[in-house]
Formats: C-alpha cells, structure tokens, sequence
C-alpha cells in the first residue's frame, strides 16, 4: 500500500471508528499529520483525494470537514466512472442497470401521483417531437428520473443515475446520429422503437400494473445491451434511441 493510500484509510478509520462524525471539521493539518503519524504531504493528498470522493467537503477560510456522509451522495462520485466507461464496463453497467431499473420501475407504479403521470406524458409527447440530440437526452434522463424518484428512495435514484450517466446517454445517440447520417437517414426506425418501448411502459405506469410496468422496463434496457454488445447501430438505434 502507497503513503498517500494507507493516509486515506487511517482517515476513513477515523470516521468508520466514529473519532470523526458526520459535519466535524478536521483537526490541524499538523496536529492530525502527527496524531496518524504521517506527513504533511501524505496528508494532503488523502484530503484531496477524499474531498473528490465527496467524504470532505472544504470550507473556504475554515477549514476541512467531514461531510454528511448520506450514501446517495457519496455515491455521486461514481458517475465519472460512468461517464469514461466504454465496451466492456458501458456493458457491465448496463446489465446492472437491467437488474435494478425494473424493480424501481415496479414499486413507481404504485406510487405515482396523477401530476407525475401527466409529466411523464408531457414528457413523451415532447420527445416524439423533431428536437435536438441534447434536450432529447434531457427528456429521457428525466423520464426516467421521475419514475425513480417516484419510489422516495434517493439511495436507488442516485444509482441508476450513475448506472446511466449523461454523458453515457449522449455517447449512445450521438453514435447512432452518426450512422443513420451516413446511412442517409435523417431518423431510423430505431426512434419509434425507442418511443413505443417509453409508451409501453407509461401506460403500465398508468394502469398501476407493476408487473408489466418491470417487463417493459427489462425490454427497454436489454434494447440498449443489446446494441452495446453487438456495437450494430445502424438498423437497431438512431439519433433518437434513449438509453
């Protein structure tokens, strides 16, 4: 184990051990150097370190705190991971994504409230229209968000928002963009494909049927595992496919 990472896990120690709660600023740099036995520069490296997972948060002129430690938070840190994933781990996420995405998508149908159903079909409708790539990214990211947040559980949320990224989404259809482009297609079926999948599932949502509402899910999903694993764009996905 390196300086700088047996650092960060006598700090993690601290906070495990609960020498360091949640919201408790950090002793001095030298004093807490000292108190682990580590120096200065080590020590600098493991707050920078933890301050990019989000474990500490710092305060501009008071120094270095633990931060709330709430799990949905921390796990934003993995989105990065996410966003530079390609092949294999694009995959790999996604088969994740699949195992988890339905169940959420279930428990939703329940839960919705009439106001959220009608946004997700505001949501629809604006999606089918001939808009950009970036706010039709925008619209599925937040298709998808709304059902999930529907649960209450920002621990499941933030999951699948890290288990499919932003930066992931746009990947995908700027890709098949690309291909219907030199297809010389300006829209491939893929897009009404991709539109009937998202009705499908929102007229589950409607009728409260959360065991059709998980197949539809399972159905939209394993469409983009597919299209990962065998990198075929052209007839499968356009510039409109969500992912």
């Amino acid at each position: 184990m390196g300086v700088t990472d047996e650092a960060i896990e006598k700090i993690k120690g601290m906070i495990v051990s609960g020498v360091l709660q949640p919201g408790d600023r950090l002793p001095s740099e030298a004093g807490l150097a000292d108190q682990l036995g580590l120096s200065r520069g080590s020590l600098r490296e493991a707050v920078r370190a933890l301050t990019a997972m989000r474990i500490l948060v710092p305060r501009q002129g008071d120094g270095t705190y633990v931060c709330g430690l709430e799990p949905h938070l921390l796990l934003e840190a993995l989105a990065f991971a996410a966003d530079v994933s390609h092949g294999r781990t694009a995959r790999q996420l996604l088969q994740a994504r699949r195992l988890l995405e339905p169940q959420v998508t279930a428990l939703a149908a329940g839960r919705l409230t009439d106001d959220e159903l009608l946004a997700l079909r505001a949501i629809l409708d604006r999606s089918a229209t001939d808009i950009g790539i970036e706010e039709f990214v925008e619209l599925d990211i937040e298709f998808h968000r709304v059902i999930a947040d529907a649960v209450g559980n920002p621990v499941l949320s933030t999951l699948l928002g890290v288990l499919s990224t932003h930066t992931q989404r746009l990947r995908i259809v700027r890709g098949a963009l690309l291909r219907s482009c030199a297809a010389g297609t300006r829209i491939s079926p893929a897009r009404e494909q991709a539109h009937l999948e998202h009705e499908a599932l929102w007229r589950a949502l409607v009728d409260r049927d959360a065991l059709r509402a998980a197949g539809a899910s399972t159905v939209h999903v394993a469409a983009v595992e597919d299209w990962l694993a065998t990198g075929t764009t052209t007839d499968l996905r356009g510039p409109g496919t969500t992912a």
